[in-house]
C-alpha cells in the first residue's frame, strides 16, 4: 500500500487519503519506524521483501520466487531440478499489455495451463497450475544463470526485447529452451476456446506465457529455530507467501474466496487469524489487494483498498486483542511500495508499526510514509525489524 503522493489527490498518498481510523487507532498506541525491505543488488521483488522481513539473510537464502510457489503448491524440487514462476500474459501487437491477462478467473487458467501441458509438457518440462494468472514452470537440468524480466515491470514493451538472455555459455540451452516455450505458447493459446470467449466479452486474452525468477530449492532456517517461535501459522491466497511461510516453518490456512485481489475475502481471512492465534504464537496475515491496484495504475482503487484492509481487516483485529488474555503484538506495514504512476515495484523503505500493549507509544497519530520516518525506531534493516517485533 505504500506510494508516493499523487496530485489528483491533493498531493497526498492513498495511504494518507484514505480514511482509517482503525489504523488511526493503532497509530496512537504503537512505535513507528522505516524498514528498507530490499537489501542492495536485489530486485524489489515480493520474494525478496517478504523474506527479509522475516529476518532471512537474502544473500544466502534466496532462490527465486518459483522455488517458494512450488512449497505451496505440494511440487517438489529435486536437485538438479530448476523451478520459474509461469504468468500468463496478454500480448497485444507484439506488446505486453499487463503481467495478468486481465486477471484471469483461475477456473479458465487452469483449462489453459493443462491444455500447454499436453502440448508442451514432457519428461524434461513441466507445468503446474495455480491462482489466477500465477502458475509454476519446472525444468529438469534448468540453468538458473540467466536474465528473465518479470513481466509486471515491463506493460508497453515489445516482448521480444524481453526474452530470456542467458549469462553464461551453459545457460544458453536452458534460456533458447524458455524463449521457445513463450513462442509455442503464443501460437497454442490464440485461438484457445477460453481466449475466444474472453474477447468476445471485452477482456482481454491469456495468450502467452511469461516464466521467470528461476531458481532451486532453498536452504531456509525455520523461525521457530531461528527466533523460538513455537508455532504459527501463513494465511494468504498467494501462492509465494505461502511458500515463504512453509519454509519458515509456518502452516498454511487455505481460506475459501480468498483471491489475492480487491475482491478477496477479507472476513475469512481475519476470521482464521483471530481464530490462530488461540493455538498458535505467531500469524502472518497477508493481504494482496493494494499491491495489484498498484500495478493497475488505479489510485481510487488503492484507496478503497486501503480503506477494506482498515475496516475489514484491522477492526475486527483491534476488537479481538480487547478480550484476550495473553498479551499480543502487531505489526502493521507493506512488503514494497507498488506506486501507482510507475504500476511496478520500488525498493524505497517501507513504513511499520509495531503496537505491543504494554508498550510506550511514540506520539503518532497517522500512519503512513512520512509520519512513519518520525517515529521513535529509526530505519531498521536486515532481520532488526523481526527481532524488534519478537522482542517481549
Amino acid at each position: 500500500m505504500a506510494d508516493e503522493r499523487i496530485p489528483e489527490l491533493g498531493n497526498k498518498t492513498p495511504l494518507e487519503y484514505a480514511d482509517t481510523p482503525a489504523i488511526d487507532w493503532l497509530a496512537r498506541h504503537s512505535r513507528h519506524g522505516l524498514l528498507k525491505t530490499v537489501p542492495e543488488g536485489f530486485h524489489p521483488g515480493s520474494e525478496i521483501a517478504n523474506m527479509s522481513i522475516l529476518g532471512y539473510d537474502i544473500a544466502t537464502a534466496y532462490e527465486g520466487r518459483g522455488v517458494l510457489e512450488a512449497a505451496s503448491m505440494g511440487v517438489t524440487v529435486e536437485a538438479g531440478e530448476m523451478a520459474m514462476r509461469c504468468n500468463l500474459i496478454c500480448i497485444e501487437n507484439g506488446i505486453i499489455k499487463n503481467h495478468s491477462a486481465g486477471h484471469i478467473s483461475t477456473e479458465e487458467a487452469i483449462v489453459l495451463i493443462n491444455f500447454l501441458s499436453r502440448y508442451l509438457g514432457n519428461g524434461q518440462i513441466s507445468f503446474y497450475a495455480g491462482v489466477s494468472y500465477r502458475h509454476l514452470l519446472k525444468i529438469k537440468g534448468g540453468n538458473k544463470n540467466i536474465v528473465c524480466t518479470p513481466p509486471h515491470d515491463i506493460p508497453g514493451t515489445y516482448y521480444k526485447d524481453a526474452l530470456v538472455k542467458p549469462l553464461s555459455k551453459e545457460a544458453e540451452d536452458t534460456a533458447e529452451l524458455l524463449n521457445s516455450l513463450i513462442v509455442k505458447s503464443q501460437e497454442l493459446l490464440s485461438n484457445h476456446p477460453v481466449n475466444r470467449r474472453r474477447v468476445e466479452r471485452g477482456l482481454d486474452p491469456a495468450n502467452s506465457i511469461w516464466p521467470w525468477s528461476p531458481g532451486y530449492k532453498p536452504d531456509m532456517p525455520k523461525l521457530t529455530d531461528a527466533f523460538g517461535i513455537k508455532n504459527g501459522v501463513v494465511i494468504s491466497a498467494v501462492d509465494l507467501i505461502r511458500g515463504i511461510g512453509i519454509y519458515a516453518g509456518l502452516k498454511p490456512v487455505l481460506i475459501e474466496g480468498a483471491t489475492g485481489l480487491w475482491n478477496t475475502n477479507y472476513e475469512g481471512k481475519v476470521n482464521a487469524a483471530i481464530k490462530a492465534l488461540d493455538d498458535n504464537d505467531f500469524v502472518f496475515l497477508h493481504i494482496e489487494a493494494s499491491d495489484e491496484a498498484g500495478h493497475e495504475g488505479d489510485y481510487n482503487l488503492k484507496i478503497k483498498t486501503i480503506e477494506n484492509l482498515d475496516q475489514r481487516i484491522c477492526r475486527p483485529i483491534i476488537e479481538a486483542i480487547k478480550n484476550m488474555k495473553e498479551p499480543v503484538s502487531i505489526a502493521l506495514l507493506p512488503d514494497h511500495p507498488t506506486p501507482c504512476k510507475l504500476r511496478t515495484h520500488t525498493a524505497t523503505p517501507v513504513p511499520f508499526m509495531i503496537y505491543r500493549n504494554d508498550m510506550a507509544a511514540d506520539g503518532i497519530s497517522r500512519f503512513n510514509e512520512y509520519s512513519a520516518e518520525k517515529g521513535s525506531l529509526g530505519l531498521l534493516e536486515n532481520n532488526e525489524f523481526i527481532i524488534e517485533f519478537l522482542r517481549q
